[in-house]
């Protein structure tokens, strides 16, 4: 199936103002409207997969997955559907940042039955979206991806909630991501203009292909208003992947 991901235009910031990016009623009107381009795209994809669970990645760290897949997620929320977002890099935690959360307690846990999901969840961090970190930094974490712990709480967590949004470690740092294709439509490829290379995009397709799995489409960020051949007075524009 052909999907079309919009380029959404974000500047790049140190990690403590990475919240700054994340969308609010304060945004600019292109990069809401580019998100909303990207959630239609993605519901028809997972409806086509009979799918309801999508996974955001990226071929390495700094390339802006993290903030992408949580605007992807408050977009799927402003359509009054129940989303669950999930940090699943069990080896770098990036939510609280982005999101101001106080729960240090999280996924880890909850795999590991240290924790019951309904006391670790961050609920309604806005309105629909609940938000379940990555928690504690484990010596292990493919093996909790890879427990039947981690597969019996996917399975509920999907039939409690509408949509389920996963952002998950970058493909060329670490395998833990491709552990994941099992429980997903597919994965939203995040690639930032100057940063990710054309080789970084064929690595990252071929490990998706060699995991049986398929790439949704690209989300492109960091864009500059002056590349005139992608951009339109909203300063958003189309990535075909086929």
């Amino acid at each position: 199936m052909k999907l079309k991901l919009p380029f959404v235009k974000e500047k790049t910031t140190s990690a403590q103002d990475k919240s700054k990016n994340v969308i609010s009623g304060d945004s600019k009107f292109a990069i809401v409207e580019g998100y909303k381009i990207a959630r239609t795209n993605l519901v028809f994809s997972m409806v086509a997969e009979n799918n309801n669970c999508v996974a955001v990645t990226s071929w390495s760290k700094g390339e802006g997955k993290s903030t992408a897949t949580v605007n992807l997620a408050i977009s799927f929320a402003k359509m009054g559907k129940r989303v669950l977002l999930i940090d699943t890099d069990l080896r770098r935690p990036n939510m609280h940042n982005l999101l101001k959360l106080k729960n240090d307690v999280g996924l880890s846990e909850v795999i590991g039955q240290f924790a019951d999901f309904e006391t670790t969840v961050n609920k309604d961090v806005i309105a629909c979206l609940d938000v379940l970190t990555s928690g504690t930094i484990p010596p292990n974490p493919s093996e909790l991806l890879a427990s039947s712990s981690f597969e019996a709480l996917m399975k509920r967590l999907k039939e409690r909630y509408d949509y389920v949004i996963m952002d998950t470690p970058p493909i060329g740092v670490v395998a833990d991501t491709l552990l994941l294709k099992d429980y997903v439509a597919g994965y939203v490829l995040v690639v930032r203009e100057k940063v990710t290379t054309h080789g970084d995009i064929e690595r990252t397709l071929l490990n998706i292909k060699l995991a049986d799995s398929k790439v949704l489409g690209f989300l492109k960020v960091g864009c500059s208003l002056h590349d005139r051949k992608y951009y339109s007075k909203y300063n958003y524009g189309y990535y075909k992947y086929y």
